[in-house]
């Protein structure tokens, strides 16, 4: 299998400039460069840009893929959204680490795919995480909390190591969450028991009327400033940024009620009830199947027993009919010729006659010298 990497790194905030732009095609020329994005992928060659010093430069989002099983993601905010502390108490790790840079906070994660590389094209991939960037950005920390579970599932925690606070709506992840968990190879059975103790997610629909109370009782000078600031500055997290200050003034809280200190538990306690509950969904899933191979056995006996009741006045013409089939010498017309031999074994069997026995001797007597014929009565087990 041939080497394949994808990069593909995306603007949010503010498109890119054509100064900036002539900046990234030094480093390609087969690139596909936009104002919002860099787009590339290699099977020979290698990326000659540095990916941290461009997410601090040009992008808020980065992706790649290596089809040896490697994945990265990268997401830029303002610190203004998003501060240092919060993100270092969920990402201390190799898989999940934070750095700040000009007014921004970077978060930059890491996997590897224990069972072997696959070969996942990775267009389009990141328009499916981008979204997780925004939920940060409204105050959302279940992201963060799945960095820290990325960093208990390799092992990088001892394992009394409590986890961080466990944000509310765990149990009902967003769509981009998931696509974010599967995406980093988040292993599904420690997601779930992580989430066990997760309150439920507070509305987070803002009412037209209180916000335009709140607005209102803002002194002029600042609407003022915030106007202007939406005017003239290129920038989109104004709104965010803003939204976030209703919220932590109408409730204190953006991320919403959390599980209590006392009650947090360790990696280890994590990560064996994880297995626990593995075990146990394996188990409950292969009795399942079995339930379902005994149903569709059962019904396919009666289905059987049903068939060989219509056929039963027929024994004379299906005899006359598997002669016809055998001497066309069609290793089609064989298959068929086996499949009535068997209709008339158990039709046989159900009388006890053992004429069926005598039958089959008497063709394979008459038809040694037809090799595949008689093969597959062997392969039947005729």
């Amino acid at each position: 299998m041939s080497e394949y990497q994808y990069y593909e790194f995306q603007a949010i905030d503010r498109p890119l400039t054509e100064k900036e732009m002539r900046e990234l095609r030094s480093f390609s020329t087969r690139a596909r460069i936009t104002p919002t994005s860099f787009v590339n992928d290699y099977s020979w060659g290698s990326f000659k840009g540095n990916a941290d010093e461009w997410m601090e430069k040009y992008f808020d989002a980065f992706l790649y893929h290596a089809n040896w099983g490697t994945r990265v993601l990268k997401l830029r905010l303002p610190s203004e959204l998003l501060s240092l502390g919060t993100v270092q108490e969920y990402c201390s790790g190799d898989s999940a680490s934070v750095w700040e840079a000009d007014g921004k906070i970077i978060l930059s994660l890491f996997c590897e795919n224990e069972r072997g590389g696959e070969w996942m094209e990775g267009e389009g991939r990141l328009s499916s995480l981008i979204s997780i960037r925004a939920e940060m950005a409204c105050g959302d920390l279940r992201p963060l909390y799945l960095c820290w579970l990325l960093g208990a599932q390799s092992g990088e925690f001892d394992g009394h190591e409590k986890e961080p606070p466990v944000p509310a709506g765990l149990k009902e992840p967003s769509a981009s969450l998931r696509c974010f968990a599967e995406f980093l190879l988040i292993d599904s059975d420690l997601m779930h028991v992580a989430a066990g103790p997760s309150l439920p997610r507070q509305n987070a629909m803002l009412k037209r009327s209180e916000v335009q109370a709140w607005v209102a009782a803002l002194p002029a000078a600042e609407k003022d400033n915030m106007l202007s600031r939406l005017i003239v500055d290129t920038e989109r997290p104004l709104a965010w940024v803003l939204r976030k200050r209703y919220c932590e003034e109408r409730t204190g809280d953006t991320a919403g009620p959390t599980v209590a200190p006392a009650a947090r538990r360790s990696a280890g306690e994590l990560l064996e009830a994880a297995k626990v509950y593995r075990e146990h969904r394996l188990r409950l899933e292969s009795e399942r199947l079995a339930r379902e191979k005994e149903r569709r056995l059962r019904e396919a006996a009666i289905a059987r027993q049903r068939y060989l009741d219509d056929i039963a006045g027929r024994t004379s013409l299906l005899r006359n009919e598997v002669d016809v089939l055998i001497a066309t010498r069609q290793p089609k017309r064989y298959d068929r010729a086996v499949e009535l031999l068997i209709d008339l074994r158990d039709l046989d069997a159900r009388s006890t006659t053992g004429e069926f026995r005598l039958l089959l001797e008497a063709l394979r007597k008459a038809h040694a010298g037809k090799p595949s014929f008689i093969k597959r009565l062997r392969q039947a087990g005729l």
